[in-house]
């Protein structure tokens, strides 16, 4: 923070007191504070001073507000001292602050900076006739219209070192000047209508809630899964209802006492029934292609299919499937079987959608491609 220090006394004024405008104004400031509270006003008052004073501070200013607000006067010395808003020199009757910030500067406010330099002189030094002085300043907010100066409490915007020669002419010659920008735009709108680099779709709001579109996309790809399952389900029932029941066997005679055979005997013939014909055709149908183990002993990371962990990679890799091109070619009454079959987590694999989710990974996108990351194969 630069050191900030009063005029020499050469340029002070001896005495300053508010006129009677701004006596008026000075009471209206106060009476918006309670008793005691009065010093709450120190800035309007010195703002009006400085305004009073033709734009600068002289120290016989602040100290008579100093008075005014009883107040210490190096109270009310610390505030105009700290605010560069405070003027604490002579300016000019048009004093100019050059915004020099990196959007500005960016945008040619050193070639302003030359015409300052050739038109008023250095920093700080008001011209021979009084009407100009000039301070290069952080940035005044007005990026958008860079480059651009501000002219006592007016902002000229888009400024180039011809338009700002002519708007220093005709401040001299006591012209009217068109206060704002200077290339014929409205305020900050671009020049000449819209203009964007952008997708259409950033800014026309059919990117709004396109994430909404992706969950519902595949919401509705779940709900196909599922009636698909529900349909082949349907199907291998009437498959099943349309074989021949079958012939039961003849009862046999009951056996002499001596001929019973043990009861391990009739139990391990118990267990050795073979199930009903119809049954196993139907899961034949609907069962997917498997493997005996990962092709060159290589199987997929099937954890990235959203949904499975390493228990259910495990269930997958016991059933047969490694790959995540299997999971993509299976069928809705594939998808069904395997869902049946996932003990502990039946629902799963159609909630999820699997088969869409394997047909991604195995065209080789990854979930780090989602944020502009290059897929891994």
């Amino acid at each position: 923070m630069s050191v900030r220090r009063l005029a020499p006394d050469a340029l002070q004024p001896a005495s300053f007191a508010f006129d009677e405008p701004n006596r008026a104004f000075v009471a209206a400031q106060i009476a918006k504070y309670p008793p005691g509270r009065q010093a709450s006003a120190v800035i309007p008052l010195l703002w009006q001073a400085q305004k009073q004073a033709g734009g600068w501070l002289p120290r016989a200013a602040i100290e008579h507000v100093a008075e005014v607000l009883d107040m210490p006067k190096i109270r009310v010395m610390e505030v105009a001292t700290f605010y560069t808003m405070f003027n604490l020199e002579p300016v000019g009757q048009h004093f100019i602050q050059l915004c020099g910030t990196v959007p500005c500067h960016c945008m040619g406010a050193e070639d302003l900076k030359a015409v300052l330099k050739t038109r008023i002189g250095e920093e700080r030094q008001v011209s021979a006739d009084g009407k100009f002085s000039w301070l290069e300043v952080e940035c005044l907010g007005a990026c958008t219209n860079a480059p651009m100066v501000q002219i006592n409490d007016d902002y000229f915007e888009d400024l180039t070192p011809e338009t700002f020669g002519r708007l220093l002419d005709d401040l001299a010659a006591g012209r009217p000047v068109k206060v704002g920008p200077q290339n014929g735009r409205a305020k900050s709108e671009p020049l000449g209508g819209p203009k964007t680099l952008l997708e259409p779709g950033l800014y026309d709001g059919s990117a709004v809630g396109a994430w909404t579109a992706a969950f519902d996309e595949r919401i509705a790809a779940q709900k196909a899964a599922k009636e698909a399952a529900a349909r082949a389900a349907a199907e291998a029932a009437q498959v099943a209802a349309a074989q021949p029941a079958p012939v039961p066997a003849p009862k046999p005679a009951e056996p002499k006492p001596a001929e019973s055979k043990p009861a391990e005997s009739r139990a391990g013939q118990s267990k050795s029934a073979a199930p009903a014909p119809a049954a196993a055709a139907a899961d034949d149908a609907a069962k997917p292609a498997l493997l005996s183990a990962a092709r060159d002993g290589r199987p997929d990371d099937l954890k990235l299919i959203w949904g499975v962990g390493p228990k259910l990679e495990t269930m997958l890799h016991r059933m047969g499937v490694f790959h995540f091109d299997q999971i993509a070619g299976w069928s809705a009454a594939n998808l069904a079987w395997v869902d049946q079959n996932l003990e502990g987590f039946r629902g799963r694999a159609v909630r999820d959608d699997w088969i869409g989710q394997a047909k991604k990974l195995a065209a080789g996108w990854r979930p780090e491609s989602a944020v502009g990351e290059k897929p891994t194969k």
